[in-house]
């Protein structure tokens, strides 16, 4: 067992917002906290997971770090708070918040047609039957708005998930939106041509919306999405490690990718000297083409719980945060769409611009508070924010996909069961 234990964590922890503290200072039991430990061992002794590391803040101040087992279990190299983690999907919040300070700004309207921006999508046509060559369209009732790309209602999905006719054409026309030469404004011109799943609005499927939303942020801004992050977030929070693909001086740092078999074991698909996401990449996916370490999302998120500002820096306002975290479905999302790709049931769950938002614990099935805000990434990745209870709670590893393992529910429940 490869074990890191709080006191023997690098020193760039003293770069986090807040200094530790002893969880019995912010009502946490440190006995119970202890059983993540346990928990985060019988993953990686079992061989189901590369390693595990967890952080639990409470009012800005850490009470739980804590990590087990190592980024490549072949060399047995300890994981370590300043390595390198693809966080897919947990980019999606980021680029969100970036999109809503240009709201800030006047610059456009939630409700706004994307095509005031993207023309391409001025006419969108829906899918009525058939595949191929064979398939049948019609007109769009309406436009697709800014808010439907934030909220996945915009009638889009994945190629690599959705089995069906759109899934296939998206495949069929390489949209895609990976590590590679080719640019977000391509891709985002390529998804222009296919039709959409379903009227705009009618419904909720995980998609590459936050794709097409970042492409958005390029053109209202007028500069790359990445200066964009740089400028409005990135640079202010001090989240300094968070990168669209990993500069190739620090490719030690990034972790290797598993992925979990038919067996239940995993394997490795990505070693640090290979990845897909070393080294520039001409996309900048907003829908999960960042790399990041836990104490640089801490950030990020510490920015969201304290309503849009860390320090002397604000990226959002108040109420913009509010609204960011307040459910923008009819009701949840199981009466909405489709499943996402985690292994968390969608019942009694909203959503809000660019995450989850917990409509009722007791529907959903999980301890935890209404409003908690959340989001993962496919390679386990994890976190989220309690406002009521001025909790931050991120978890990452590295194993593909996000339903591997039900994780995130059973984190809950360790983090819940602590407080005192």
């Amino acid at each position: 067992m490869s074990t890191l234990h709080s006191p023997d964590l690098p020193s760039s922890l003293s770069e986090f917002p807040d200094a530790r503290v002893a969880p019995s200072s912010v009502g946490l039991d440190p006995e119970r906290l202890a059983r993540i430990g346990a928990w985060m061992d019988r993953y990686v002794e079992s061989g189901r997971l590369p390693y595990a590391m967890t952080l639990i803040a409470r009012g800005g101040e850490i009470a739980y770090l804590d990590a087990r087992g190592s980024t490549d279990p072949e060399t047995g190299e300890l994981v370590a708070i300043d390595h390198l983690n693809r966080i897919y999907s947990m980019t999606k919040p980021v680029v969100t918040v970036a999109a809503l300070s240009l709201y800030e700004e006047g610059r456009f309207q939630l409700d706004d047609p994307i095509s005031r921006f993207l023309p391409e999508f001025a006419a969108p046509r829906i899918h009525v039957s058939g595949s191929g060559p064979d398939m049948q369209t019609r007109a769009a009732d309406g436009p697709i708005t800014i808010r439907q790309l934030m909220t996945h209602t915009a009638g889009f999905t994945y190629g690599f998930a959705d089995p069906g006719p759109i899934g296939q054409a998206y495949r069929d026309n390489n949209v895609q939106f990976g590590p590679g030469s080719e640019t977000l404004a391509e891709a985002v011109r390529r998804a222009a041509n296919v039709p959409l799943c379903f009227e705009p609005g009618s419904r909720w499927t995980y998609s590459i919306a936050t794709d097409i939303l970042g492409r958005l942020v390029e053109v209202v801004a007028g500069k790359p999405l990445v200066e964009v992050l740089a400028e409005r977030i990135l640079t202010p929070l001090g989240m300094a490690d968070t990168w669209f693909g990993c500069p190739t001086d620090q490719a030690g740092r990034l972790a290797a990718c598993y992925e979990k078999t038919e067996t239940g074991s995993m394997k490795r698909v990505e070693d640090r000297s290979s990845s897909k996401f070393l080294g520039h990449s001409a996309m900048q996916s907003g829908g999960g083409g960042l790399v990041s370490t836990m104490p640089d999302y801490l950030r990020f998120m510490e920015m969201l719980r304290r309503g849009g500002a860390l320090g002397t820096a604000r990226v959002l306002g108040r109420k913009t945060v509010d609204l960011m975290m307040s459910n923008h479905l009819p009701g949840d999302i199981a009466s909405m769409g489709v499943a996402t790709h985690s292994e968390m049931p969608m019942v009694g769950i909203g959503f809000g611009l660019g995450g989850s938002v917990v409509l009722s614990p007791a529907h959903a099935q999980i301890v935890g508070s209404s409003g908690e805000f959340a989001w993962g990434g496919v390679a386990s990745t994890g976190f989220w924010i309690d406002r009521a209870e001025d909790l931050c709670v991120i978890f990452f590893t590295q194993l593909l996909p996000s339903s591997a393992w039900p994780l995130r529910r059973e984190l809950r429940v360790l983090t819940y069961q602590a407080l005192i």
